[in-house]
């Protein structure tokens, strides 16, 4: 799980830096037109008028059978597991304690 969350945080961490950087090329280029005096059409365009939200209409709620559940499906088999960990390791996203621990934890269920 560590290795999971570092991953999501460097995920995170490289969206929050695009989106800054996107926000500030937007910044610069208004700027720029500003300065010139030449904004694009858009800028200048009257806002779309607001249409009133449509009022929700209530509906007789509709009967309806009971779905038969699914079978849960089987563990993957533990060689699967250790593959997946192994490719893991390899990419750089688990450190070897923590490839130690998840391959012992595996092992040990």
């Amino acid at each position: 799980m560590p290795g999971l969350l570092r991953g999501v945080a460097r995920t995170a961490v490289v969206a929050g830096t695009a989106t800054a950087v996107s926000n500030r090329v937007s910044r610069r280029q208004a700027n720029r037109w500003a300065e010139q005096g030449s904004l694009p059409a858009t800028y200048y365009a009257e806002p779309a008028p607001q249409q009133a939200a449509p009022q929700p209409v209530y509906q007789q709620p509709v009967y309806q059978e009971p779905v038969a559940q699914q079978p849960v499906a089987a563990a993957p088999d533990v060689v699967e597991q250790l593959t997946k960990l192994a490719q893991l390791k390899e990419a750089g996203v688990l450190t070897d304690e923590e490839f130690a621990a998840q391959k012992a934890r595996i092992l040990n269920a």
